[in-house]
């Protein structure tokens, strides 16, 4: 590491070190809705993803589940990660948004051989109230999700 590189780095951290020094604490609604949603995530959504996932494994696929709810600086999320036999990765997320309530977004990537580029940003399918998510409302996301990404591969 250069001098000159070692400086700048040093110069970019002392700034972020003093403006998080005078950002306010985070706001205790904040908190709490981060927890419900958590909560939420972890008893309505997860067992969804979960069940899928084990569908998709006994259909010879690649399935996984991520939680990230326990966590105090970041927003909770679940994501079901899916590849197919043959194909690419995919990924769909449920995540809280402090104005929105709980997001859906979904990142399928097409398979190159398809003639089509090997991957393409993601996309928001879906927002509702924290309160509202139902097991219904994710098995739909999560079906969407599927016929896409088998479709793309």
């Amino acid at each position: 590491m250069n001098d000159d590189y070692k400086a700048k780095l040093q110069g970019l951290l002392q700034a972020h070190a003093e403006r998080a020094a005078k950002a306010p604490p985070a706001a205790p609604q904040d908190l709490a809705d981060r927890r419900t949603c958590g909560e939420r995530l972890r008893s309505v959504v997860r067992p969804v993803l979960d069940a899928t996932m084990e569908e998709l494994k006994s259909a010879g696929h690649d399935a996984a589940v991520r939680e990230h709810t326990e966590r105090e600086d970041a927003y909770p999320s679940v994501a079901l990660s899916f590849t197919p036999r043959g194909g690419l990765a995919s990924a769909i997320i449920f995540r809280y948004d402090p104005r929105r309530g709980i997001v859906v977004q979904r990142e399928v990537k097409h398979a190159p051989w398809k003639g089509q580029h090997p991957t393409q940003g993601g996309d928001r399918t879906g927002t509702i109230g924290i309160a509202a998510v139902s097991a219904a409302w994710v098995e739909t996301k999560t079906l969407s999700f599927i016929e896409a990404v088998l479709k793309a591969n």
